[in-house]
């Protein structure tokens, strides 16, 4: 178990990763720089392929294993939906799983998260 401190400035750290994999999605028209993706996954342990290729189940333990809190795995979803809509590559169902988990283990019903499930459901 990480200390407050340690704690702190991980999350810190998991956010901005976070903010700059959303800020390269969410661009206009196919711009998407895959170069600066794959660094930012890279502090997560992951790059597009390791992505492609890893189970939702074992997607949900390494997210646990970085320790990113409810909201951090929720912006890490959104950010697998954004990527999949202009992307060789489909991380939805990956995304659904990672919604489910939070909606079954965050002990808290989100209509948010129940409709971005629901959404990424109907685009599949």
């Amino acid at each position: 178990m990480l200390n407050k401190g340690l704690r702190d400035e991980e999350s810190i750290r998991i956010d901005n990763v976070l903010k700059t994999l959303h800020s390269l999605v969410f661009v206009p028209e196919n711009a998407f720089d895959t170069h600066q993706i794959e660094k930012a996954l890279k502090d997560f342990g992951l790059n597009i392929e390791s992505l492609n290729a890893i189970a939702p189940n074992d997607l949900i333990v390494l997210l646990e294993r970085l320790h990113l809190d409810w909201n951090q795995k929720e912006q890490f979803a959104d950010f697998l939906v954004a990527f999949s809509k202009q992307n060789p590559f489909d991380f939805r169902e990956k995304a659904i799983a990672v919604y489910n988990y939070i909606q079954s283990e965050s002990k808290t019903f989100s209509f948010g998260i129940f409709n971005k499930i629901a959404s990424a459901k109907a685009n599949l």
